[in-house]
């Protein structure tokens, strides 16, 4: 059992390319991104940002990730939240433990320095998951969930927020709503139109700011122009 949850953990380790593998085609695309996230709004510099998509397996917590991670390469202070309270995986990304994190922070277990965690990469900390509560919603949509932002907003140049599929359940909404900006991630050649569709609708009546789409999972010819640089991936 425990040599399956290190394959588990070392399998979601691996996806932090942007830390991994710098000079990477794939990190290159994340700064790219990171340039969009900054320029889709010039007259107000974005706080808080959330990733979501419109089903499981799409990727959206890898590239929140990774995300985060070229912000914080940047020179930004970086905080990236595990805010899906159902099936979380930052913590297996980063190499860190689970036993205090959001959910204790919203219920009042434990103070906010308790719940913050360091990271390997200069200028990120994460705030995990923690244990799964039974009334995630609740608890996203709780007054004492918009104080803590606000706090954190103080301390933090970004807050970014890896939220649950938007379809699945309601959490994705409630955080969007209260979010400068939303992404949706969706998977090359998988996500289904409709799901797509019916994704930004729910995004559009909790009025998020949608930034845009990642497109995930696309694979580059062998004679793309990216081969120019030598990525070696």
């Amino acid at each position: 059992m425990a040599k399956k949850k290190n394959k588990i953990i070392q399998t979601a380790a691996r996806k932090l390319i942007a830390a991994a593998n710098p000079k990477s085609i794939v990190s290159e695309q994340f700064r790219t991104l990171r340039t969009n996230i900054n320029f889709s709004m010039p007259d107000k510099p974005i706080k808080t940002l959330l990733y979501t998509s419109a089903s499981p397996g799409e990727g959206k917590s890898t590239v929140a990730a990774n995300t985060a991670v070229v912000f914080a390469q940047e020179g930004k202070k970086v905080l990236l939240i595990d805010a899906d309270m159902r099936k979380p995986t930052v913590h297996y990304t980063f190499h860190l433990t689970n036993t205090v994190g959001l959910s204790n922070l919203l219920t009042r277990q434990v103070l906010l320095e308790d719940a913050l965690k360091q990271t390997e990469t200069e200028n990120l900390h994460i705030i995990t998951c923690g244990p799964i509560p039974p009334n995630p919603a609740e608890l996203l949509s709780s007054n004492t969930m918009g104080k803590v932002i606000e706090q954190l907003k103080e301390e933090y140049d970004l807050i970014i927020f890896d939220a649950p599929p938007i379809l699945s359940v309601t959490d994705a909404q409630i955080l969007s709503n209260i979010c400068d900006g939303t992404i949706l991630v969706m998977s090359s050649g998988e996500t289904e139109k409709e799901a797509v569709v019916k994704a930004k609708e729910a995004l559009v009546s909790s009025q998020a700011n949608i930034l845009g789409v990642v497109l995930n999972n696309f694979v580059l010819q062998k004679d793309h122009y990216y081969q120019y640089y030598g990525s070696g991936e």
